[in-house]
């Protein structure tokens, strides 16, 4: 069963930085993205930043500039760079894999079928 691990996540003052992990139990050659999403305490899953097997990236305007997505391929491994956190940026962070062979918004969670547990990210003096 492919499965996604999430950590990385703390408390951390604004301003600050974080990189969240993402261990995938197995790699696969289906063309498909991977993401990261966030849901805050009102409860919204929004698109974070999302990565594809062609090399694309695609970032929420929330955060393009200061989050940066990368993944080792060797290691079976996605992340998510973080700069600049503002207290905004406080939710639970997950990772998702993409449903193989969909073509649409890569930050649209509907699209992603298998999801990690989750990591919480903090900001605050």
């Amino acid at each position: 069963e492919f499965q996604l691990v999430e950590s990385g996540g703390a408390l951390v003052q604004p301003g600050g930085s974080l990189r969240l992990s993402c261990a995938a139990s197995e790699y696969t050659e289906s063309d498909y993205c991977m993401g990261w999403f966030r849901q805050g305490p009102e409860g919204v899953r929004e698109g974070v930043a999302a990565i594809c097997t062609d090399g694309t990236t695609k970032y929420a305007n929330s955060v393009k500039g200061r989050f940066t997505i990368s993944q080792d391929n060797a290691e079976n491994t996605l992340y998510l760079q973080m700069n600049s956190l503002q207290p905004e940026d406080t939710a639970m962070y997950y990772c998702a894999a993409e449903t193989p062979g969909i073509a649409g918004d890569p930050l649209d969670a509907f699209e992603y079928s298998v999801w990690g547990q989750g990591t919480q990210v903090t900001v605050s003096s």
